[in-house]
C-alpha cells in the first residue's frame, strides 16, 4: 500500500482507491496516527430505488470541502488548524451481492474503528445501507446498548424493499435488535413501518411536521438518547430546496440553522461514538448541495471537539 494513501499497515488488506483529502489538508500535517478525526469514504451504491448517483457522494463532498472557508464564527477560530483531520482513501466494496458487500464492510469498518481507537470516525456514503455495517460494528465495541440517532426523511424500517433485505430502505430493521433508534425529520413512511416502530421498544419517530413549532422536538429527541450515540445523517433529512441532490427527496424537510443547534447539543450532551453522512447524489453543475454537506461534516467534527475549541484560542 503506497504510503501516500495514509493507510495503516493493519488496514492494507482491504480494497482502497486513491482519493482526496477533506478540506484539501496536507496528509503530512494530519497523519492517521496523529489525527483527532478520521474520515472513511465508502462510495457504495447497489440498491437505490429511484434517483441514482449516491456512489459519487463521497467524491462530491471531498471536492466541495476544498472550497470551504476554514474560519468558524461559532468558535472564533479555524478548527482545521487546531484539529488533525485525516482522510482515508475510498473503500471499495463488491456490488453484485448486497449482503456480501455489507458483510465485507462490517469487517473493514470494525478494523478501521479498532485502529481509530477513541478518535472521531466519520463515514461518508454512498447509499444508506452502509450504515447497518457500521452500527453493528460499533455495537460490538460497546458493552452498553447504544442509540442510533437517525436524521432522515424516512424510517428505513422495512424488512425488505423491492425484494431486497439489504436495501437502503431497510437499514434500521437490521440493527433494531441490537440498538435503540431515534429517527428525526421523518415524513415519508409506509404504514407497516409506523406499526413496527410503535410495537418496538426503543424505536422513536419524530415527525418533520412537529419540528415546525419551535425547538421542543430537540428536547424530546435528546431525552430518548442513551449515553452513547451513533449518528447517521441521510441528507434527504434536509428540505429538497437545500439538498435536491438525493435519490428520494421529500418536501417539508429541515433547515440549516435548527439542524446545527440540534447537532451541537447532541455532541455536547451525549458521547457520539461515530457518525455517517449518506445518500448525497451530486447533480452535475449544481454545487450548492455538495458544499452544504461538506460544510456540515466540518461542523460535526468541530462540534465533536467543541470543548477544546471554545474561546477560539
Amino acid at each position: 500500500m503506497p504510503s501516500s494513501y495514509g493507510v495503516p499497515q493493519a488496514l492494507a488488506g482491504f480494497l482502497w482507491e486513491a482519493g482526496e483529502a477533506f478540506l484539501g489538508l496536507d496528509i503530512t500535517s494530519s497523519s492517521f496516527e496523529e489525527a483527532d478525526a478520521i474520515i472513511l469514504p465508502v462510495p457504495y451504491e447497489a440498491t437505490t430505488s429511484w434517483g441514482r448517483g449516491a456512489r459519487w457522494g463521497p467524491r462530491g463532498i471531498l471536492k466541495a470541502s476544498q472550497h470551504i472557508e476554514l474560519y468558524d464564527r461559532e468558535f472564533g477560530c479555524e478548527p482545521a488548524e487546531r484539529l488533525g483531520i485525516h482522510t482515508l482513501p475510498y473503500l471499495e466494496l463488491p456490488v453484485g451481492n448486497p449482503h456480501e458487500a455489507i458483510e465485507n464492510l462490517r469487517v473493514a469498518y470494525s478494523q478501521v474503528a479498532q485502529e481509530c481507537g477513541h478518535r472521531f470516525l466519520v463515514m461518508l456514503g454512498g447509499e444508506h445501507s452502509v450504515t447497518s455495517a457500521a452500527v453493528l460494528a460499533q455495537a460490538d465495541r460497546h458493552e452498553e446498548r447504544i442509540t442510533v440517532l437517525q436524521l432522515d426523511a424516512h424510517a428505513d424500517l422495512r424488512a425488505e424493499y423491492n425484494g431486497m433485505a439489504y436495501s437502503h430502505a431497510c437499514v434500521m430493521s437490521h440493527v433494531l435488535s441490537r440498538v435503540d433508534v431515534v429517527s428525526v425529520g421523518v415524513r415519508g413512511v409506509s404504514k407497516g413501518e409506523v406499526i413496527t416502530s410503535e410495537a418496538t421498544k426503543g424505536s422513536t419517530l419524530i415527525w418533520a411536521r412537529d419540528m415546525q413549532d419551535g425547538d421542543k422536538w430537540m428536547d424530546l429527541a435528546i431525552e430518548q438518547l442513551g449515553p452513547r450515540v451513533y449518528l447517521s445523517l441521510d441528507v434527504d433529512y434536509f428540505d429538497p430546496s437545500l439538498v435536491p441532490s438525493t435519490g428520494t427527496p421529500e418536501p417539508g424537510g429541515a433547515g440549516w440553522y435548527e439542524t446545527l443547534r440540534f447537532l451541537r447539543r447532541v455532541l455536547r450532551e451525549r458521547e457520539v461514538v461515530a457518525v455517517d453522512v449518506v445518500e448525497l447524489a451530486p447533480i452535475p453543475g449544481l454545487h450548492a448541495p455538495d458544499f452544504l454537506v461538506a460544510k456540515l461534516v466540518y461542523k460535526l467534527i468541530s462540534y465533536a471537539f467543541q470543548n477544546r475549541l471554545a474561546g477560539g484560542h
